[in-house]
């Protein structure tokens, strides 16, 4: 079940994220929801222990490209019912 939460970004910020995550076909609520669970995974000491953490920056700065193979739904499907298991 989702649940809401309010979150206060700098407005340009909010604007390539959001041109980020329409890009990619995902909204900018499961882009954080993807960022936010990649760093509660692992136990880390620090912020600069995350692994995502430097491309969490550059996504921010706007210097990032990444390129997303597009999958099928079916794929898609298996690979979320993957995860759950």
């Amino acid at each position: 079940m989702d649940n809401k939460v309010t979150l206060s970004f700098d407005k340009d910020v909010i604007r390539r994220a959001k041109e980020f995550a329409a890009s990619h076909n995902i909204s900018l609520s499961r882009l954080v929801e993807l960022l936010l669970l990649r760093t509660t995974m692992e136990q880390y000491s620090s912020l600069e222990d995350i692994p995502i953490a430097a491309w969490v920056r550059e996504l921010s700065q706007g210097n990032i490209e990444i390129n997303v193979r597009k999958r099928s739904r079916k794929e898609s499907k298996g690979e979320f019912f993957a995860s759950k298991k």
